[in-house]
Formats: C-alpha cells, structure tokens, sequence
C-alpha cells in the first residue's frame, strides 16, 4: 500500500483506509476519505504541500502529514 502523498499529479486511486485512530485521522475521515472512496491528485504545492485532491466532486488542499494518512 502506499499513501496519498506518492500518488504521481494527475493520477487517481481508490482509498484502501486511514492509517490512526485519533482525531486527524476522525477529521480526515469526515473530509469523505473513506475506504472505497475514488481519489485523484490534482497538484502539488511548490515545497510538497498542500496536496490538492479531488473526491466526491468536491476540490480539498490537505498537508502532507495529512495526505501521508489517507492509503491507497
């Protein structure tokens, strides 16, 4: 499994889980990055981060630490 993070710009996945059980991961999980969810990376700031992603039609910047949660 790899994470959102290594996810190549442009490409999309569906998500396999959300590694943690405290509140980041609660938070997450709220955002719509549920297992079986479909994922697309749409770019990447200039230093990794934010994450721009696109799921459930809905366009969200995540940080790296918390892309590095979302699996694929």
């Amino acid at each position: 499994m790899m994470d959102l993070s290594k996810l190549p710009v442009g490409q999309s996945a569906h998500i396999k889980s959300v590694a943690g059980t405290d509140s980041l991961s609660q938070q997450i999980k709220e955002m719509g990055f549920v297992p079986g969810s479909h994922v697309t990376l749409l770019s990447r700031g200039p230093f990794r981060s934010p994450f721009i992603v696109s799921i459930r039609g809905t366009t969200i910047a995540l940080r790296k630490n918390e892309a590095e949660r979302v699996l694929l």
